[in-house]
């Protein structure tokens, strides 16, 4: 799928998390996501030279998934990694002022393809290569990894939604 779109590749290996840019308290500066649906715990790059976001969601046992998804064999839903890779974009979006806007909407999900299962305890690595990053569209290659193992990719795009009101 990443050769259909031409982005880097990346060894999810050679990656420093432990340098964090945003943490939870920044991301709900620009993202307007709370409580269970909040899927980023930290922003660790954002490079607008290279159209690229690294960032991390740590998945817990007592995540609102956990207890109900396959109750004796816990998994992150996939529908939860797309959401987690939407937030990601969204708040590139909203971080650089590209969007003007602090609300980002989902306009779709392509050729999503998932890989590995994702349970609590683990850490998926999010790193997303904007293919379109402009104030009316926003659109990224989003891969998902736990450790150097591919979880999910998709191609994520989001448009920018005026607050109703």
């Amino acid at each position: 799928m990443a050769d259909d779109y031409d982005v880097p590749e990346i060894d999810p290996g050679t990656l420093d998390l432990s340098t964090v840019v945003a943490d939870i308290d920044v991301i709900r500066q620009y993202n307007p996501h709370r409580h269970e649906f909040e899927m980023l715990s930290a922003i660790t790059q954002i490079d607008r030279g290279a159209k690229r976001i690294i960032g991390y969601k740590d998945c817990a046992a007592d995540d609102f998934w956990a207890r109900g998804h396959l109750p004796d064999f816990p998994l992150l839903p996939g529908v939860l990694m797309c959401e987690a890779a939407a937030q990601l974009c969204a708040f590139y979006g909203s971080y650089l002022k590209i969007t003007n806007t602090h609300l980002t909407g989902l306009a779709g999900i392509e050729m999503a393809k998932f890989r590995r299962i994702v349970q609590p305890g683990e850490r998926l690595i999010l790193v997303g290569h904007g293919l379109r990053t402009d104030r009316r569209l926003m659109r990224f290659h989003v891969r998902g990894y736990v450790g150097a193992e591919l979880a999910f990719e998709t191609v994520v795009v989001g448009v920018p939604l005026k607050a109703a009101g």
